[in-house]
């Protein structure tokens, strides 16, 4: 996978809050579904206040759905049954 793939889902954790002056945890929040796009908004945890926007294409998204697929296929025991 190039570095360039590595960073397209990008996801933030922490964001500057201009009302608590500080970078902040936040937690995202589904905006609007549109059929080529999802837009999120990212809400401060101290304050409540939007901090960020992120939107996912469709593309991206079934991109993201099917490598997520494929690496909980991987880490899932696999059991044989024995008579």
């Amino acid at each position: 996978m190039s570095q360039q793939q590595q960073f397209e889902n990008f996801t933030a954790s922490s964001l500057y809050c201009e009302k608590c002056k500080a970078a902040m945890p936040v937690r995202e929040r589904l905006l609007l579904v549109l059929p080529e796009r999802e837009i999120y908004d990212y809400l401060c945890t101290g304050c409540g206040s939007s901090v960020g926007r992120r939107e996912i294409t469709a593309g991206e998204k079934l991109m993201a759905q099917a490598l997520a697929g494929r690496r909980r296929g991987r880490s899932a025991p696999v059991h044989e049954l024995t008579p």
